[in-house]
């Protein structure tokens, strides 16, 4: 599962490197700067939960637990709904209701973060 965890990680880093040069470069002229903004938190929170993931990868090599298991699948979750909902919020007109689904991939994101403390906290 580790190694699913890194990859997948470092995929998703990949892309957000290219959907950032996408917004500084390809959409820096067609959106309004409010959605170039929605678009590049969407692109950093990215960033910072493909590390987590790569991290939960890492610290299960020292620590098996199955919440850190759950733990990479929410910073994946968020990431999709998170993320993704802003991407979809910031290119496309008339999608205002996916705005909805942002909590939840923040809710995700939280839980995450959460379960990984928790499975060293029981480690220790």
């Amino acid at each position: 599962m580790k190694d699913r965890f890194i990859i997948t990680g470092a995929l998703l880093g990949a892309i957000a490197v290219i959907l950032g040069a996408f917004g500084a470069h390809a959409l820096k002229n067609t959106l309004s700067p409010d959605s170039l903004r929605v678009f590049h938190t969407g692109v950093e929170y990215q960033f910072y939960h493909a590390f987590a993931l790569i991290l939960c990868g890492i610290v299960k090599e020292r620590t098996p637990s199955s919440l850190l298991k759950w733990s990479g699948y929410l910073f994946i979750t968020g990431i999709l709904l998170f993320s993704g909902s802003l991407y979809c919020l910031s290119i496309v007109d008339g999608l205002q209701f996916v705005g909805i689904i942002t909590p939840f991939g923040g809710m995700a994101f939280i839980a995450g973060w959460f379960l990984l403390a928790v499975s060293q906290w029981k480690h220790n």
